[in-house]
């Protein structure tokens, strides 16, 4: 198993969901918490609880990432506090469902900050420190969405393709210098994401627990792995553009995503 225990691990999205299932999990194995999301009643609530249940140390850093500048200013948190960060989990993420044109463009404008650019800067801001110490671990969520195009759900596909590819083109580049990538891709989950989307249509095939997302993160961390997709079911969908044309995918896709009145 990787080393967690008395290691510092970063989580984004930490209040809930995926990211907090990565919380308990990671604390249960001896893993000192930074706790990072923008509910702080909720945040301090698990940092307390884990921090007697597990007798680890916990920090909590309110932040909105989707806004510019929050990841610098997380990563200064990190520094004035003396936190030297060894696994970063980037987990925080949204989505909007509905014909392009009709969504909010602001909200879309922060889809795209938080998919995309925090998990580039964040990232960008921490992994020079794992390098010089040879070694760290980072796991950015995407989703079994980044496989293929997403109508009615343009913005998420498109962030979540991005954080896929740049994922494996970090696992290659970091491979041999003592720091491991992997891109997690769960399909639908039982979280608030989808109280958030506000749509029904955005959940697609049986939902899987976050608890079984994150072990079968830990175990693909364990087989180095450059990507995970937790489900079989899941699996298979993430491949089918392998066996359709991308006119054919679309159609498919389209029809599966398209809002119900």
């Amino acid at each position: 198993m990787i080393p967690i225990q008395n290691k510092w691990t970063l989580i984004t999205g930490a209040s809930s969901g995926i990211g907090e299932a990565f919380a308990h999990e990671f604390a249960a194995k001896g893993s000192h918490l930074i706790l990072v999301a923008r509910s702080e009643a909720k945040l301090n609530a698990l940092a307390e609880k884990l921090k007697q249940e597990h007798r680890i140390q916990t920090h909590v850093i309110v932040s909105d990432l989707s806004q510019q500048g929050s990841p610098n200013r997380l990563y200064q948190q990190c520094v004035e506090r003396g936190l030297s960060v060894d696994i970063l989990i980037n987990n925080a993420g949204f989505a909007t469902h509905g014909f392009f044109e009709q969504l909010s463009g602001t909200r879309q404008h922060e889809e795209v900050m938080l998919n995309v650019l925090a998990v580039v800067d964040i990232t960008h801001l921490f992994l020079p420190d794992m390098l010089q110490r040879k070694s760290g671990v980072v796991i950015n969520v995407a989703s079994t969405a980044g496989f293929q195009p997403l109508p009615n759900m343009a913005i998420y596909g498109a962030t979540k393709a991005f954080v896929l590819s740049f994922t494996e083109a970090l696992w290659e580049e970091n491979r041999k210098r003592g720091v491991q990538f992997l891109a997690l891709c769960p399909g639908a989950t039982e979280t608030e994401f989808f109280n958030v989307v506000g749509a029904d249509e955005a959940s697609v095939g049986k939902r899987d627990t976050p608890e079984n997302v994150v072990q079968v993160a830990l175990r693909s961390l364990q087989a180095k792995k450059v990507y995970a997709i937790p489900g079989f079911n899941n699996y298979i969908s993430a491949q089918m553009a392998r066996f359709f044309t991308r006119k054919q995918m679309l159609y498919i896709v389209g029809r599966m995503l398209r809002k119900r009145h």
